[in-house]
């Protein structure tokens, strides 16, 4: 049912962008520093990122469609995908009080 929206992609996208941070920042780079063993970042930097990536496009996709001011709502979903757990908080604060018509 989410894959149907714009919004549903969108917030699936988040969920997977905020736990790939957390693998990121809490596991894979203390691995690489505190252990010397880089692997996990080499595998979970390009997920990441290219995680990053369709959220930030689904993103501008998402505010397009529902005609948000940048200044009001698109500039906090954008902030969301860079600080840990932000994605899980703008989830419930912002997209999940949304109708999903788009």
């Amino acid at each position: 049912m989410l894959l149907k929206t714009k919004l549903g992609r969108l917030r699936i996208i988040a969920f997977l962008e905020g736990i790939s941070l957390l693998i990121l920042v809490g596991v894979a780079v203390p691995l690489k520093y505190g252990w010397h063993n880089p692997a996990l970042v080499k595998i979970m930097g390009p997920v990441h990122g290219l995680l990053f990536l369709f959220f930030v496009l689904n993103t501008i996709s998402v505010g397009i469609a529902y005609k948000w001011e940048f200044r009001i709502t698109t500039w906090k979903v954008l902030l969301a995908c860079i600080i840990p757990f932000g994605t899980f908080y703008i989830d419930r604060k912002i997209l999940s009080r949304l109708p999903p018509v788009i």
